[in-house]
């Protein structure tokens, strides 16, 4: 266990009527508080105000008032967690708006995946992901929790049927998580991340 709870922020990437986001979300915060180790919170695609649009210079006024609302909360964070749906071979565009209005936050942080979907789980959606995280010189962790046909992975109280079996996935990826939250932080505070040269 680290000295000072790791801060961490669980995003929700779906943002459609009837989803099955909150049956996901709810299993994974539940494997989530057996860690000391984190300080959670949870921010939703679906309620923090931002539409698909991407970041501009003629944003409308209740966008950048949500993008402010929430940039000190992310900045705040030492790790993320995404839950994430897959759309047509790929992730949800409330969660790549909400990625693309952000930048610094993510740096030099590291990056878990809870997917669902049907028979791929929802991991083309996490391949995609961690091409889009490199980019924004976060770090992704290697393994994930996924849920394969999901509707028929939770009965109709929202419980796993196979606790065991994902909750092994959930702490392999967790225990993985704090590894590198915890070594990062460290990094962060000795030394600041630099993401280009400064010359010569």
């Amino acid at each position: 266990m680290t000295d000072t709870p790791l801060r961490l922020v669980v995003l929700i990437g779906s943002h459609r009527e009837g989803r099955f986001a909150p049956t996901v979300s709810r299993w994974f915060l539940g494997q989530v508080e057996q860690y000391a180790d984190f300080d959670v919170e949870v921010i939703d695609a679906a309620e923090v105000g931002l539409t698909a649009e991407g970041p501009s210079p003629t944003a409308s006024l209740p966008m950048l008032e949500a993008v402010g609302a929430l940039a000190a909360r992310m900045e705040a964070a030492d790790a993320f967690v995404v839950v994430t749906p897959e759309y047509n071979h790929s992730y949800p565009a409330s969660l790549k708006s909400l990625i693309d209005w952000h930048r610094t936050q993510w740096q030099a942080k590291p990056i878990g995946f809870v997917s669902y979907g049907g028979m791929s789980g929802g991991l083309r959606a996490v391949e995609h992901l961690r091409q889009v995280f490199a980019e924004l010189h976060a770090v992704t962790v290697r393994d994930t929790v996924s849920f394969h046909l999901a509707w028929e992975r939770f009965d109709e109280h929202g419980e796993a049927r196979d606790p065991e079996g994902h909750a092994r996935a959930a702490k392999t990826m967790l225990d993985q998580l704090v590894w590198w939250a915890t070594t990062l932080r460290t990094a962060r505070a000795e030394r600041p991340y630099v993401t280009q040269s400064t010359g010569v």
